[in-house]
């Protein structure tokens, strides 16, 4: 228990080592700057517990050796004492955003937040359509490989969302320790190299491998996008939004990819992965100018810059306590997303239902073709357009969202005590998400059939639509809401989990959809779902106890009072300087 503990302080990022409990505030020449003395933890001990400094090994010994690897290379100027004197030991400046700091990312101007959102948006768009882009060039790339095998016509498809099985786990913790820009960048760069490989492959065997790589760099957004709106947006509502604005863009991201591939591969087989490549080239100007959005990561280079500017190597930032070295990043952080899914029950169901909706999704790509082109005879370009009508549901959930989003504001305005609660501001839009997945299933199932016109089953995707995108935004929100600083991870697990399950699922999707045939075969999804529908019912009535037995829960609440109290003596601190007076201090 003490290692998880350890663990937790390790990786606990967003100004929560700013200062320690206990610290004494000094007067510097920079006002950022918070001087960590011995002294001044000795004298708050009986008050606080210390807290683990450095390593991730036992806590008791941590502070010793932390002070002893962090510790300035000249001492402090000796201090007076009420009773003698003795000078001071070596001290540590660590750095922290002040309140109202105009570099601190949640305080920063709209247009520049809008900015790194729709950034973020734009690398989840290419992410997204590229993972579908395979499936509307299926008969080309057959033709041209001479491959007959059904199951390895899917593994263009497939092994992309392995890449987003494996991806996240790298991209979602390193993230949390180098910041976003830079993971997002040389994320991004492995996707654009690898779709313009896919382009020129000259073997189906090298188009597989080249879209695993595709997939690994495009899964970086899946995973850092919900870290980056908690990096921007302090306030729950304003993250939900643009949340909200996030889930939309992995939802039509897919739809897009088989209408775009199913025509232009016409023209040749490669067409299908140019898109891909010319859409990927076209976006890196945006890059270039994408701000850096977390925090701990701006903090480090404004101390950087100030030890340059000052010569004081003591000055720091807490994220340069942190153990940077390799078994503690493979050790820590890297194996965080899988601790999650089997310590945290949230996190575990969410990414079930998750991944199961996901999964659906991904065999349509599969059963549609079925459908459309088997039943009604639709080329693969006009198969790719039965997708859009999930398009269509998905922004009909917005609104429903923004509507829910009025309601719970209006609500707590008025301060009804439901409002109040943390699994009643998302889960409602997840309770009514799970009648549309079954409901979808069903009216696909037993509609299509030459009899009947190819719009209604066609129709059928918007209440999948609305209910794929209530149920993401809702569980999504509530996992950033949750763990909040450990967002980036809780997201890289319901990635790794729904990727698994999508790129699994597909192949079982042509041979069940034949053996029991479309109305049976859809059917038995929906009664999947039904069996899942409970999921944020339960979260409902069971979602606070859950968090108060999360460790990860019971770490941030622990270190948001931490915080506070931390602050509250800096106050008054600060107050008392000015009730003396700087004559007074002068004379002293």
């Amino acid at each position: 228990m003490e290692k998880d503990s350890a663990a937790l302080e390790k990786t606990y990022s967003r100004e929560s080592r700013r200062l320690g409990d206990g610290l004494e505030v000094q007067t510097m020449p920079h006002s950022l700057v918070r001087s960590v003395t011995q002294r001044s933890r000795r004298e708050e001990s009986s008050r606080v517990a210390p807290i683990p400094d450095i390593e991730d090994v036992d806590p008791p010994s941590d502070l010793e050796k932390g002070d002893e690897i962090k510790e300035a290379a000249t001492p402090s100027p000796p201090e007076s004492c009420s009773n003698g004197s003795s000078p001071a030991e070596p001290e540590r400046k660590i750095i922290r955003f002040e309140d109202g700091d105009p570099q601190s990312p949640n305080n920063w101007p709209q247009w520049k937040k809008l900015y790194a959102l729709g950034v973020a948006i734009l690398s989840v768009m290419n992410s997204t359509m590229s993972s579908s882009l395979a499936a509307g060039a299926t008969a080309p790339i057959s033709r041209h490989f001479g491959v007959t095998n059904e199951s390895q016509l899917i593994l263009p498809t497939s092994i992309y969302l392995v890449g987003y099985v494996g991806g996240p786990m790298i991209w979602g913790p390193i993230s949390e320790s180098y910041g976003r820009k830079w993971t997002m960048i040389a994320s991004f760069a492995f996707f654009t190299i690898f779709s313009i490989a896919s382009a020129v492959a000259p073997n189906f065997a090298a188009l597989v491998v080249f879209r695993l790589f595709v997939g690994v760099g495009g899964s970086c957004a899946i995973s850092v996008v919900g870290g980056i709106c908690a990096d921007v947006y302090h306030d729950p509502v304003s993250r939900g939004r643009s949340m909200a604005i996030f889930m939309a863009a992995t939802t039509f991201g897919p739809i897009l990819g088989p209408p775009i591939s199913g025509f232009i591969s016409v023209i040749g087989w490669s067409w299908a992965f140019w898109i891909g490549a010319i859409f990927a080239g076209s976006s890196w100007p945006f890059f270039f100018f994408f701000p850096e959005t977390y925090a701990p990561v701006i903090l480090k280079h404004r101390a950087q810059r100030l030890r340059k500017e000052t010569g004081d190597d003591s000055i720091l930032a807490p994220i340069e306590l942190e153990k940077t070295d390799f078994s503690h990043i493979v050790t820590v952080v890297l194996t965080r997303p899988i601790r999650m899914i089997c310590l945290e029950p949230l996190v575990l169901f969410t990414c079930l239902y998750l991944s199961y909706a996901y999964a659906i999704f991904y065999i349509y790509f599969q059963s549609y073709p079925i459908i459309f082109t088997g039943i009604y005879h639709f080329n693969a370009g006009e198969e790719g357009l039965t997708f859009l009508p999930i398009g269509i549901g998905a922004l009909i959930s917005a609104g429903l969202y923004l509507s829910w989003d009025e309601i719970l504001r209006r609500a707590q305005k008025a301060n009804k005590p439901w409002s109040r609660d943390e699994e009643m501001r998302r889960l409602p839009l997840a309770c009514i998400a799970g009648p549309f997945f079954v409901i979808s299933s069903f009216w696909l199932g037993w509609t299509a059939r030459a009899s009947i016109h190819w719009i209604v089953p066609c129709l059928a995707g918007i209440m999948f639509g609305m209910g794929y995108l209530c149920l993401f935004m809702a569980l999504l929100n509530y996992l950033v809401d949750a763990y909040e600083v450990f967002a980036a991870s809780a997201m890289a697990a319901a990635s790794l989990s729904r990727s698994s399950f999508g790129a699994v699922l597909p192949f079982a999707a042509k041979p069940m959809y034949r053996a029991l045939g479309v109305p049976w075969a859809s059917s038995l999804l929906g009664f999947f779902s039904v069996a899942l529908c409970v999921i944020p019912f339960v979260f409902v009535k069971w979602g606070g106890k859950m968090r108060e037995k999360s460790r990860f829960c019971q770490y941030l609440a622990q270190r948001k009072r931490e915080e506070e109290e931390a602050r509250e003596r800096e106050r008054a601190a600060a107050r008392s300087r000015e009730d003396v007076g700087p004559d007074v201090l002068d004379e002293v």
